[in-house]
């Protein structure tokens, strides 16, 4: 009967956003399967990612109606039978989803899964509206979304997306703090460790200082690279990037009649940045960290450019320059490993994810996504 079937609210995307067609409603779930749990969610980080792909018009990787959100922190109501990675009652953090058989899952770089796409963007039908006169026999609303659609106080989760926070956090409060560190957090971080593998001697130029640049801000401090610039346009967050660890910081909007990239030379030896992350994905950005990046330097790409959009330089001039220009998911990292790490270095105060988090309560997501947006808030999380 559908009464027996469980109930939670959600946020549910029935298009875009930018058309108010997002809701705070009343679902049903379907029954777990084998290799899913049910997770009782009691925060879920807000992303830029959770915007994008419920924008733009229903298409490739485009799906409504459909529950987002991918940074899910909760408490495991119950397990399929073939199960392993937490128990009833456990606390876990959520992260995204991956094969684990491919070549990159085999490799330990599940965040290059050759099922990524499938896997985290289109999810599978898993919620219903409880007002639906459905039978529910095949539910109407895709769930899953990064194998969570944590946008619920209540949700079907794929075990790979799990990473068991027992004995990671010392309160509930805390548990909820922590749950950005499976998406933005760990993109940010990942990228400066495990991409660039970043190191005291290395000049780190971060392109944006929203959740993910600021955490990679935090971890080039972690590993004592000698030089570490923010750019922005916010002024409260090159402020804030100073105080986690920026040597340097440039207002974008205010170059006084330089270029970005003369900018960047003046405070880097007139060499440039030995790595450069672009959190952005504006492309006029991307070119000019190309060009301030040094002989022998890293570019790496985090941040989602358009579809449409290509780069375009000088092949000869890039060789002879030994640049490395490549793309980054989920700082490459295999969450069930790298999150424990971020949560140590939280704890031995190198951390600190606490000045980036401010938190709201569900029933006021637009609000929080209007916060990020505006740069008044840089990572908000949603209280279930």
């Amino acid at each position: 009967m559908a009464s027996e079937r469980p109930t939670a609210r959600a946020i549910v995307s029935h298009g875009s956003l930018k058309e108010d067609q997002w809701r705070m409603e009343d679902v049903e779930l379907r029954a777990i399967r084998e290799d899913e749990l049910l997770v009782e969610i009691i925060a879920s980080g807000v992303c830029h990612t959770d915007v994008h792909f419920g924008s733009e018009k229903e298409g490739p990787s485009i799906v409504y109606p459909s529950v987002k959100g991918h940074e899910g922190a909760g408490y495991v109501k119950a397990v399929g039978s073939a199960v392993t990675a937490a128990q009833e009652g456990d606390p876990v953090l959520l992260s995204f989803a991956s094969c684990g058989s491919c070549h990159a899952c085999l490799d330990q770089v599940p965040s290059y899964c050759t099922s990524f796409n499938e896997l985290n963007f289109l999810g599978s039908k898993t919620f219903d509206l409880t007002s639906s006169s459905a039978s529910f026999s095949e539910p109407s609303i895709a769930g899953k979304f990064f194998g969570q659609s944590s946008f619920a106080n209540l949700t079907i989760v794929s075990q790979c997306s799990v990473v068991n926070a027992k004995g990671l956090f010392q309160n509930r409060q805390e548990l909820a703090l922590f749950s950005p560190l499976g998406c933005g957090v760990q993109t940010g971080a990942g990228t400066i460790v495990n991409v660039a593998q970043a190191g005291p001697k290395d000049a780190v130029v971060v392109i944006g200082l929203g959740g993910v640049g600021l955490s990679a801000v935090m971890a080039a401090k972690v590993l004592g690279c000698r030089k570490i610039i923010g750019i922005d346009k916010v002024g409260k967050r090159l402020e804030l990037a100073k105080e986690l660890g920026a040597t340097d910081v440039i207002n974008g909007a205010q170059l006084g009649g330089s270029s970005l990239v003369e900018r960047v030379r003046e405070v880097t030896e007139g060499l440039g940045a030995t790595v450069t992350m672009d959190t952005t994905g504006v492309t006029a950005l991307t070119m000019q960290g190309i060009e301030f990046t040094r002989n022998h330097g890293k570019i790496i790409q985090v941040g989602t450019n358009p579809l449409d959009a290509t780069a375009d330089f000088p092949m000869f001039l890039f060789m002879v320059s030994g640049k490395q220009f490549m793309g980054a998911v989920e700082g490459g990292a295999t969450p069930t490993k790298f999150v424990p790490q971020l949560i140590k270095w939280y704890h031995e105060g190198k951390f600190p994810l606490d000045k980036l988090v401010k938190t709201f309560s569900a029933d006021d997501w637009k609000k929080a996504i209007d916060e990020m947006g505006s740069g008044e808030t840089v990572k908000p999380v949603l209280l279930w």
